[in-house]
């Protein structure tokens, strides 16, 4: 039992490192999506590799990782929770629903992405709102400042889940779609070409694991899909988490409104994918090195 026990933790273990590792990589990234997302003034008139330029000239080199100790504090409960809810999810569905095949895969995906953004959505909304800053108009100190602001001056508890609904609905697909592709390509190719794609796993010799170059072109795919499919719904989701920071959002109240606002003004490629190249650039390296890492992790922590 005690061995049991442990499970969970080191399944929460696995995922928080897995995030971790992925969301450090692309850290810089991260912070230029969120300015220009949002066409903070600053930066508005400059495209991704100038504002990556801009940024360490005006704030310093570690104005890239801006709102990344926030980050790390939300997205290490955030990847424990979805991977570890998305072998939990998957049993459960098996099990009771008699679903397999691939399909499950799908279902417990989205169920453990919106798991985990529920769980982890407050944090979110707090490191937006520190990265959108820029050097001398602080309105916020900190984390802890930011949380109190919030609260005290936007309506409570209710203050911290704006623009959750967009986040859900666009969590859904890519969660779902990213555990789906990996999944999907893991077993095809393990199943296909074992010899060539896979070796023994190092804590159980009976499990095959892709080799790690495999691991990551694979995670490096299912990223890039699902990044394909749930992106208008991040734009909505930034813009409503910046809430009364933009000029015009009295007219970005709702997920809907806040869609058709942004493709009357913009349209669909200026509008609706602003910055998805950069997204990209930004998420397939990402989900590459967290389904990696969390491969690795689970050899390292015994949990074939």
């Amino acid at each position: 039992a005690a061995r049991r026990d442990f499970y969970w933790l080191r399944s929460f273990i696995a995922g928080g490192v897995a995030g971790c590792c992925a969301k450090t990589t692309t850290a810089p990234l991260d912070r230029v999506k969120i300015l220009l997302q949002a066409h903070n003034h600053h930066y508005k008139h400059l495209g991704v590799f100038s504002t990556l330029c801009a940024v360490p000239k005006k704030e310093g080199y570690l104005g890239l990782y801006k709102g990344n100790g926030a980050m790390m504090i939300r997205i290490f409960p955030y990847g424990a929770i979805q991977f570890m809810a998305f072998d939990q999810y998957k049993k459960v569905i098996k099990k009771q629903l008699g679903i397999s095949g691939h399909v499950h895969r799908l279902m417990a995906g989205s169920m453990a992405g919106i798991t985990a953004v529920i769980c982890t959505y407050p944090l979110d909304m707090v490191r937006v709102r520190l990265a959108f800053q820029v050097k001398g108009e602080h309105k916020y100190m900190g984390i802890i400042h930011a949380f109190k602001m919030i609260y005290t001056k936007e309506g409570g508890l209710s203050g911290f889940y704006r623009g959750l609904m967009p986040t859900v609905v666009g969590m859904a697909p890519y969660a779902g779609f990213s555990f789906f592709t990996f999944g999907t390509l893991k077993s095809i190719g393990l199943a296909q070409a074992p010899n060539l794609l896979g070796r023994p796993s190092l804590d159980n010799p009976d499990v095959l694991v892709l080799k790690t170059h495999v691991n990551l072109l694979c995670g490096g795919i299912a990223g890039a899909i699902a990044q394909t499919i749930s992106y208008p719904l991040d734009v909505t989701r930034r813009r409503m988490q910046l809430g009364a920071v933009l000029p015009d959002y009295e007219k970005c109240l709702t997920m809907v409104q806040t869609l058709k606002y942004v493709y009357q003004q913009h349209g669909v490629r200026r509008g609706l994918y602003r910055g998805l190249s950069l997204n990209y650039i930004r998420c397939i390296p990402s989900q590459a090195v967290a389904f990696t890492t969390y491969e690795l992790m689970k050899q390292f922590l015994h949990l074939n």
